[in-house]
């Protein structure tokens, strides 16, 4: 059997290809920001420490099946690393790398049917696409609320994992038929939420176990729509500028060896702790961040009846 006859060839050849172009706009976004003198997608100095160790912690735990942007978006907003209206497009874009590196990883390691990966995959990123575009549109307390919402829905997943309710499924490695349709429409919705800051992992992992998939396939699809949906996400953001360079550039930086550290060594920890802390720090997160909001849209009120 030639090395062409296995479907995971064109899969990885299009991800290269989507990823490679997704760095040669980055580069030019920033060059020509950085011309410009725009501020935070130009170029101003390298990453601070804080910024590649959230990159670093978080694309971890990431490989390891928690989720890399509740707790981006809450550290990133309890630390006002960008503003708020910029958070979704700097996570597309500087987790994109070390995502790309784990669907490499898990597409290679565990089985699954390819029209099941192949469906469900393109879903997603022509969710990812329509959502990008309408986010990287909106006004700033809208955004907030987005992801106040969004933050609130990764808690409550967080909260089945620990309680088990997710727990749910077969030993099925592909779906046909009205599953697929089905699970085809949820990861659309997914792929679409993922551009507010909604992480796709936990929900992908809902979705295949009620349909009767072996749990363990969700780790090839959903860090394989992560890693075609983000590239083609980011780029909507990179066109609209609604990203923070230098916070980007250190989630890539710190996210690249952390997935291998984490697939490689580490492979699995107890995480119902850390999950805990997680929720914790992401409904904190989810108030300010609604907060922020109410007070952003007085403010726009109160300018209108000046």
């Amino acid at each position: 059997m030639s090395d062409f006859s296995d479907p995971r060839v064109y899969l990885f050849s299009a991800l290269a290809v989507l990823t490679a172009g997704l760095l040669i706009a980055w580069v030019r976004a920033a060059a020509a920001a950085t011309r410009a003198g725009r501020g935070n997608d130009g170029w101003s100095g390298p990453p601070n420490f804080f910024e590649v160790a959230v990159g670093f912690v978080t694309n971890f735990f990431d490989t390891l099946g928690i989720g890399s942007f509740a707790p981006t978006t809450s550290l990133f907003k309890l630390k006002k690393v960008v503003s708020d209206e910029e958070i979704p497009g700097t996570m597309m874009i500087g987790h994109t790398p070390p995502v790309v590196v784990q669907a490499f990883i898990f597409i290679a390691i565990i089985s699954v049917e390819s029209v099941t990966l192949f469906v469900l995959v393109a879903a997603a990123v022509l969710g990812a696409w329509l959502g990008a575009g309408v986010v990287a549109r909106l006004p700033r307390y809208r955004i907030q609320i987005g992801m106040g919402v969004a933050l609130l829905i990764a808690a409550a997943t967080f909260l089945m994992a620990i309680f088990e309710i997710t727990t749910v499924g077969g030993e099925a490695a592909g779906l046909s038929g009205g599953r697929l349709v089905l699970a085809a429409a949820c990861l659309f919705v997914l792929g679409a939420f993922m551009t507010i800051g909604i992480g796709i992992y936990a929900p992908t992992m809902i979705v295949v176990s009620m349909m009767g998939l072996n749990p363990a396939v969700a780790f090839p699809i959903m860090m394989g729509a992560s890693a075609f949906l983000m590239p083609v996400a980011g780029v909507r953001f990179l066109k609209a500028g609604r990203y923070g360079l230098r916070a980007a550039l250190g989630l890539a930086i710190g996210g690249l060896p952390a997935v291998l550290v984490a697939a490689f060594i580490v492979r699995s920890l107890p995480l119902n702790a850390m999950r805990w802390l997680v929720v914790a720090v992401v409904l904190y997160a989810a108030i300010l961040m609604l907060r922020s909001a109410a007070q952003e849209r007085r403010s726009r009120i109160d300018g209108a009846e000046a």
